[in-house]
């Protein structure tokens, strides 16, 4: 437990992923690996640190999912639908607890070249926009915190298609299945 090494933590980053090509014949065992390293694994961090968080009435919890949590991802129905419950749990997080002194916000980065995205190609569908490095999200997530985002969209991308998503989702759906025939594992 961190909190036996530091009375306080002023920033917590609650930041693990796994990302599979998966569609819906993916395993029940499979789901339970994915939520648990993508989803649960915030609700046991939030468990810990928000109380005290409240307590001293500061600190900032940051929860990363990706932009697949707002938009969706390609060729993997566990990613997209993790990532998505992520986001819905920063929303939480916020609206319930922002008003006792606790910070809180979702980083939802496109491409990042990470080990996770080593191996793919331009970093497939996710890269389409381009990847950037750990190190410039980092400086984006930083200055958006210091600013009190709750949404941080290092891929100025993300935001224009969350709009158009939310305007016109019928479209949405059209133009997402052309990205899913270049880039869904299940058209390879």
């Amino acid at each position: 437990n961190i909190y036996k090494e530091n009375n306080n933590i002023d920033l917590f980053c609650s930041n693990a992923g796994i990302a599979c090509d998966d569609d819906i014949n993916a395993t029940p065992s499979h789901w339970e690996k994915v939520w648990k390293i993508n989803m649960a694994q915030h609700t046991h961090a939030a468990r810990k640190c928000i109380p005290k968080m409240i307590k001293k009435k500061s600190g900032w919890f940051l929860i990363t999912a990706s932009a697949a949590g707002l938009l969706s991802q390609i060729g993997s129905a566990t990613y997209s639908t993790t990532k998505h419950a992520a986001v819905g749990f920063a929303e939480w997080l916020s609206i319930t607890y922002g008003n006792l002194g606790v910070g809180v916000s979702v980083l939802c980065p496109q491409g990042v070249n990470t080990p996770m995205t080593k191996n793919m190609k331009n970093g497939g569908v996710a890269g389409i926009d381009g990847m950037l490095e750990a190190d410039e999200v980092a400086k984006i997530t930083l200055n958006d915190l210091q600013i009190g985002k709750f949404l941080i969209t290092p891929h100025k991308s993300v935001r224009k298609y969350q709009k158009f998503k939310a305007e016109n989702p019928e479209k949405w759906i059209v133009e997402m299945r052309k990205l899913n025939d270049k880039f869904g594992s299940l058209n390879k």
